[in-house]
Parts: C-alpha cells; structure tokens; sequence
C-alpha cells in the first residue's frame, strides 16, 4: 500500500491539475459523499457537479469545483478526474464567484453564438430571396417543365 495519491483532473481541453501527493480526498457523486485514501480498492463513478476536496500531508484542504464528469481510482493510487469543467482554488470562499463568473461567461458566448447564429441564418434566407426575385429558379430547385 502507497501512503500518497496522485491525482490527475483533465477537461477536454487541458489537463487542470496534477499532483502526486495527495492523503486524503473527498467527492461526491449520485450515491452521495464519499472518501479516498491510499491504497482505496479500484472506484469509478460518474461526478454530476459538485466540489471536489483534497490535502496534502503539509497542507490545507484545496477545492475544485467540477461540472460533469468521470471519477475513478486505479491501483489504489492513481485518481483520475476527467469532467468538462474544472475550477481549481485554495480556499472554498474564492472558489463560489470564479465559479459565478465563468457561468456568466459560458452563458455570455453561448448568447453571443446565438445572435451570430440568427444573423447568418436571416442573412441566408435574404439572399435566397433576392436570387429568387432576380431570376426566377436560378438556382435549380425547381425540376424541368422539359423532362
């Protein structure tokens, strides 16, 4: 049995943290809160959205806010966490408006492609009209009086 954990959180995009000292953990899942310690047997749950905790033998407790994801312990020592969103802190009192904060931002852009969405879309269908207009069925969609 190891006396340490190493611990690896990853989002689609980047790897968040690594760490290879770590004694204690803690998650929470659908079952509800649950524990890791060196030597845990093999886990592997799936992470809804929730707070993720952790320490060091020298230190304090560190925080990640996760938001879906799969949790799993390997070998007793290796704990992989891959979710889509990972926010990492010191202190669980920073990590609530950085979280805020990158959910007004997620819902900003996600506006944003939106009205960008909307705007090609309009700008398509105007074009099609005017073509339209233009010429009649120049661009084909009609079949052939002919055939």
């Amino acid at each position: 049995m190891t006396d340490v954990l190493k611990l690896t959180v990853t989002t689609p995009l980047q790897i968040i943290l690594q760490t290879d000292d770590v004694t204690s953990l803690r998650a929470e899942d659908a079952s509800g809160d649950f524990g890791i310690r060196p030597g845990h047997t093999d886990f592997l749950t799936v992470i809804d959205a929730g707070v993720m905790r952790w320490r060091t033998s020298e230190g304090p407790w560190r925080y990640c806010a996760l938001r879906g994801g799969i949790f799993s312990v390997t070998g007793g020592k290796d704990v992989r966490v891959a979710c889509r969103e990972a926010i990492v802190s010191d202190d669980l009192a920073s990590l609530r408006p950085r979280v805020s904060a990158a959910r007004k931002e997620a819902l900003d852009a996600s506006r944003r492609a939106r009205a960008q969405g909307v705007k090609l879309y309009a700008h398509a269908v105007r074009r099609l009209m005017h073509e339209l207009a233009a010429g009649g069925d120049t661009l084909g969609l009609q079949p052939d009086a002919e055939q």
